[in-house]
């Protein structure tokens, strides 16, 4: 078998293609409202997400994780977990991590500092198998730092890095897919577009429900699944009425966007209000 550094970017590839062709085949969304391939946000979630950011943040958590954990802690010489079996590894890292990603997942939609690095994700308008990859810079910092880590502080194999990355990318895809999916009893094991997309509902998106991202269990567990049988989604987005920046700059838009004053847009609104009292 080749590498994984070889084998990693060949299975993603192959996966995003296959998506691609599964939503062309056998779309979510009904003919009326077919989504269309190079929707809104297409170039900036594909080539500054997807592309440029996925790549100078993954040389800088490989950076935060060795040269500067492990260099200051030196645990990976421990080799705490390197006489597992590789998958006793992924698998205890998996679920640990996707645990924590529920609970921080949660935490996002009720705080209001952490809703501002969360809300570009739920900006997207049409949901597919590229959505997923629009995720603020410094949300991906903190949830990736958290999960990398601990693979090489504990003296993880090197490969698992590489598997869990192609792990990551493909059910992201998968999750945000525009397929038309039931996945039936799985459904509360794993997690799949039917939820999912409902967690991407412009009517749903503050309340907040489906947080999982790979394991379905903890929804089910702590009461926040939402799956109605025979409806789907009317629109996706932002609720409110909150117009997200797109366009050109967007991805640089996007970010500056998220530090804005809590208070803008109600004395935008306060303005508009006089403006129009003075018109009177």
């Amino acid at each position: 078998m080749p590498p994984w550094e070889i084998l990693s970017p060949i299975l993603i590839v192959s996966w995003a293609l296959f998506m691609i062709a599964l939503e062309r085949l056998f779309p979510y969304e009904p003919t009326e409202r077919r989504q269309k391939f190079f929707r809104e946000g297409f170039f900036t979630d594909f080539f500054w997400y997807t592309l440029v950011q996925s790549y100078v943040l993954g040389l800088l958590i490989k950076w935060l994780t060795v040269d500067v954990l492990d260099a200051g802690t030196g645990l990976s010489r421990l080799h705490l977990i390197s006489g597992w079996p590789l998958w006793l590894q992924l698998g205890v890292l998996f679920v640990v991590h996707d645990f924590y990603i529920y609970w921080f997942h949660r935490l996002q939609h009720t705080n209001k500092y952490l809703w501002r690095i969360h809300e570009a994700h739920h900006s997207v308008k049409n949901v597919d198998w590229l959505a997923g990859s629009r995720s603020h810079a410094v949300e991906i910092i903190i949830n990736q730092t958290i999960e990398y880590a601990p693979y090489m502080l504990l003296g993880a194999s090197a490969d698992l890095w590489l598997v869990k990355g192609v792990i990551d990318a493909t059910w992201g895809m998968y999750i945000h897919s525009n397929i038309n999916v039931r996945s039936g009893w799985l459904q509360r094991v794993i997690n799949g577009p039917e939820a999912h997309r409902w967690h991407h509902s412009s009517h749903l998106t503050e309340g907040g429900i489906n947080y999982g991202t790979k394991l379905a269990i903890w929804d089910w567990m702590f009461g926040t699944v939402y799956l109605p049988k025979g409806e789907k989604p009317k629109a996706y987005g932002l609720s409110g009425g909150v117009v997200f920046p797109e366009g050109i700059f967007a991805y640089f838009v996007q970010h500056a966007w998220s530090v804005r004053r809590f208070d803008a847009p109600k004395k935008k609104a306060e303005a508009e209000q006089l403006e129009a009292a003075a018109a009177e």
